[in-house]
């Protein structure tokens, strides 16, 4: 079930980079990145609520809620520079380097949380970063 969870981010997401190009026409980007926020916070805690899961916010230890801020700031950040980016690049360009978060996720994750990669994984990540700096190098 994961698989479809992923694939509908991955169409989400795309959607998201074209509603975003569109939506920064004649607006500051970090105006954008702020409504869109707000409304990610509104949608998030709406599923919460209609999930009645409300209850399980007060059971957050210290250490998750740690680490959930620090990828709040990341993807702040993230967001801040992606919309600044759509602004005024390619659609096409900015989305293949966004993508290079892949490999670098990767780094971490062998680093910090000792995964493991296959050769078939490295190979992967070769050709991802591959096309990101063949949308770049135009």
């Amino acid at each position: 079930m994961w698989i479809f969870y992923a694939l509908l981010s991955a169409v989400f997401a795309a959607l998201v980079s074209l509603l975003v190009k569109l939506g920064l026409q004649n607006l500051d980007s970090n105006v954008g990145t702020m409504v869109r926020t707000a409304v990610v916070l509104l949608c998030t805690i709406g599923v919460v609520v209609v999930q009645r899961k409300t209850a399980l916010v007060s059971s957050i230890s210290m250490r998750d809620l740690a680490f959930l801020t620090a990828s709040g700031v990341a993807t702040a950040l993230s967001w801040l520079f992606y919309f600044r980016a759509l602004q005024s690049g390619t659609l096409a360009v900015v989305v293949a380097l966004d993508k290079a978060s892949l490999p670098i996720a990767i780094l971490l994750g062998v680093f910090f949380l000792k995964e493991q990669l296959s050769m078939k994984d490295i190979l992967a990540a070769v050709l991802i970063s591959s096309g990101t700096l063949l949308f770049v190098l135009k």
